[in-house]
């Protein structure tokens, strides 16, 4: 896959061409447009991760310890010079700063998409995972607050495939793979009015909750 176990070393001839047309763009548009922190991420290939640890409990799904995060604002060249070395790391973005993340089946994700949409309802980014699920940028605390908005909602005793992610984990962002199961891809991109200020949870979590109950 063009890296080496003990951490990314990819080919160098044509890598760092490669990350600063994809990789490097992107994670560019993340901080400078979007106000996001980007964390250079590990890499997964027959079931081994790039990290170098042979026991890795999460292969290819986690951040590079030894690379240090690339912070909100910064632009393509100090991506470009950041990225130079951990060439073909993966792109990751830290939940709990400027989002949190509500997880759905992607089924269910795109039928709340479209319903959320047509009753004007305000929708954040959201991405469809190779797992097949759907994450919905909500704003920051919705993690923490979603057992409370369930209940309220009369939704708490429900079997929902719904789940919230909060601060301390991390989401694989396009055009990245994810655990070397496929690449990670936009349902919703983001725009600059809904990555500064993605909406509440409780504006989705009711068309979230009943779709994923009938579907």
């Amino acid at each position: 896959m063009g890296f080496t176990i003990g951490g990314i070393r990819e080919l160098r001839s044509g890598s760092r061409r490669r990350g600063r047309t994809s990789e490097c763009t992107a994670v560019a548009e993340y901080t400078g447009l979007w106000g996001w922190d980007v964390a250079p991420g590990a890499r997964a290939g027959n079931g081994q991760c790039s990290c170098g640890d042979t026991g890795c409990a999460s292969p290819g799904d986690h951040p590079l310890e030894f690379s240090p995060e690339i912070p909100a604002g910064a632009t393509l060249d100090d991506v470009a010079k950041a990225w130079s070395d951990v060439p073909g790391a993966a792109v990751l973005l830290p939940v709990g700063r400027g989002f949190d993340i509500i997880d759905v089946a992607e089924q269910a994700g795109s039928r709340a998409l479209v319903r959320l949409e047509r009753m004007g309802l305000p929708v954040g980014p959201v991405t469809a995972t190779p797992t097949g699920r759907a994450h919905f940028f909500v704003a920051p605390g919705g993690a923490a607050e979603l057992p409370d908005l369930l209940y309220r909602m009369g939704w708490d005793d429900a079997d929902l495939d719904l789940h919230a992610l909060g601060s301390g984990t991390y989401v694989t962002a396009p055009p990245s793979e994810m655990a070397g199961l496929g690449p990670v891809r936009w349902l919703r991109p983001p725009s600059l009015d809904t990555a500064a200020a993605p909406p509440q949870a409780r504006l989705l979590l009711g068309t979230l909750a009943y779709i994923s109950h009938r579907t």
